[in-house]
């Protein structure tokens, strides 16, 4: 089974928090290094962003590095090989994301969804329900 890239996302809920928890959020960002900080970053606002469509609105996970490694070089992440987890059903995604110069907040966000990824691969590349 396939282990997540470093930080386990565990902070990614937070968003809406408000003005305290972003500057919390802020901070904890600031602790890891840039290339995590940048993934990060593009989770939230990926997470923001695909919620709007509406077979993903419940999504509450993203992975950018479920079947390929996603391709950071210091002011845009680049995943060819993602996933987006929404009601329980995970699906391919790719996208593209421009972080600020401390790779803190994502600037812009494009993305492609794909196929749902049935549920007997999980386990093999590290979904899980």
């Amino acid at each position: 089974m396939r282990k997540p890239l470093g930080f386990m996302f565990g902070f990614v809920l937070m968003v809406h928090a408000g003005a305290a928890a972003a500057g919390s959020l802020k901070r904890s960002l600031m602790k890891l290094e840039p290339e995590e900080r940048a993934h990060q970053a593009c989770v939230m606002k990926g997470l923001e962003t695909v919620r709007r469509e509406k077979r993903l609105a419940g999504a509450d996970r993203l992975m950018p590095d479920t079947f390929k490694r996603a391709h950071f070089d210091g002011s845009v992440v680049s995943a060819k090989g993602a996933a987006v987890r929404a009601k329980s059903h995970w699906y391919a995604l790719s996208f593209e994301c421009k972080v600020s110069d401390d790779q803190t907040q994502a600037l812009a966000f494009s993305y492609k969804i794909g196929d749902e990824i049935p549920p007997d691969e999980w386990d093999d590349i590290g979904l899980w329900k």
